[in-house]
């Protein structure tokens, strides 16, 4: 290992090819507002998808996808009979995305190929670069839909039917884009998984520390609510005798912002989408469909938020005389990494000088989903500012460059 070490720390990653990668994709989909917006299996994606198919080409890597469209990109170990090391992650964005989401990890991983090639250094394990299919989940629910049916979380059928936000089908998009692969799922089952991803939230960058060994990540509930009341005038209607699905919505909006007060700790919720019916300026709203996103690093207190909200629908539906549904978008519990994995994230940090500390992830990743299936951690590097999922996301390239030469010594210790 003396000598791996030797040489990771003598090798950098080539930074400027790195950083040339990473804004040639994000380039990929761009919008009048500077947004990267490659919506899963949208032309966009096909095109982002087709450019880092041919990345791992001319790296000479073998290029597989399976039938939920999860691309694999492979470099030979010395000893094939062993299990892969992988690392990876999506390219796939939300309709204001930035430059490094997901796109990091991905590029981050060929990039430490690309080294390897360079100085003609051969690992025993093979090592393989994975990008997963709508890890975000902006346009077929659930996020993280590709690892998911990947490690077997979700049948494929079930997976293939999923319809978009906008009507698609998800099998039916991809053979439209030509990535309805035949490579059997769960070919490459890693030996260990590393995710290298920007932390999308302000920790690092506030504390000034370079890198995060990621110890656990927070579980998800997504719901989507439909509250069905009265459409009425505006006017004419006195407030004791309205069912107002807009008010009701507003509420639930209140509550769970009261009820992470209440709760403290890392308990977290969101109302990110809200849509009114008829959405007039002078008519009480019949319908309102809304998503909350409730997440903890605990199980136990993520059911308690969940049953607290569920209590306070039944409430809020007989007081205000509106009927309310859920429908459940997404369900996981949280995850906790390899500890051993994590130990060697920090080591090589240490040893390449860069400061670092133990974290929580607090957003979804596709490491969660590869937990399921062999040992797993992820490295964060800063987000300026703690933005992500924003054009104005950002990271300095001089993080960029040393979150990649940790995952080159982490990869290639694992590959030994």
């Amino acid at each position: 290992m003396k000598d791996i070490e030797a040489m990771t720390q003598q090798r950098s990653i080539n930074g400027q090819r790195l950083m040339h990668q990473l804004q040639t994709l994000a380039g990929v989909g761009r919008t009048h507002s500077n947004a990267c917006c490659r919506l899963a299996l949208t032309e966009e994606d096909r095109q982002g998808r087709d450019l880092v198919v041919s990345w791992m080409k001319e790296l000479g890597m073998v290029v597989s996808i399976d039938p939920i469209g999860n691309i694999f990109g492979a470099r030979a170990g010395s000893r094939p009979e062993l299990a892969p090391i992988m690392t990876g992650s999506h390219i796939d964005t939300v309709r204001t995305g930035g430059a490094y989401d997901g796109n990091y990890g991905v590029l981050a991983g060929l990039e430490v190929v690309a080294t390897l090639n360079d100085v003609q250094y051969t690992t025993e394990r093979t090592l393989v670069v994975g990008i997963f299919t709508n890890e975000e989940g902006a346009r077929f629910a659930p996020d993280m839909l590709g690892s998911l049916v990947y490690v077997g979380g979700m049948a494929l059928d079930e997976a293939l039917k999923v319809k978009a936000t906008d009507g698609a089908v998800l099998g039916e998009e991809l053979i439209r884009i030509g990535y309805n692969g035949k490579t059997a799922l769960g070919k490459h089952k890693p030996h260990a998984f590393i995710e290298l991803h920007i932390e999308q939230g302000p920790l690092l960058d506030i504390e000034g520390i370079k890198i995060g060994a990621v110890e656990n990540l927070q579980g998800i509930s997504w719901q989507e609510l439909t509250i069905v009341g009265q459409s009425n005038h505006a006017g004419t209607t006195p407030m004791h005798l309205r069912h107002d699905a807009g008010y009701a919505c507003s509420s639930v909006s209140t509550f769970v912002r009261e009820l992470t007060r209440r709760m403290g700790g890392n308990q977290v919720a969101t109302v990110g989408h809200v849509v009114l019916t008829p959405n007039l300026i002078n008519v009480i709203a019949a319908q309102a469909t809304l998503t909350v996103d409730l997440r903890n690093t605990d199980e136990a207190l993520l059911r308690q938020a969940e049953q607290a909200l569920n209590d306070f629908l039944i409430s809020l539906a007989e007081s205000e005389g509106v009927t309310i549904t859920s429908r459940r978008l997404a369900r996981f519990e949280p995850v906790t990494f390899d500890a051993g994995l994590t130990d060697r994230i920090a080591h090589h940090a240490n040893s390449l000088g860069l400061s670092h500390r133990r974290m929580t992830s607090g957003a979804g990743h596709d490491a969660q989903m590869l937990a399921r299936i062999c040992p797993t951690s992820m490295i964060f590097v800063p987000s300026v500012g703690g933005i992500s999922h924003n054009p104005a996301e950002h990271t300095e390239a001089a993080d960029l460059i040393s979150g990649a030469n940790v995952l080159l010594a982490t990869l290639t210790e694992l590959a030994h």
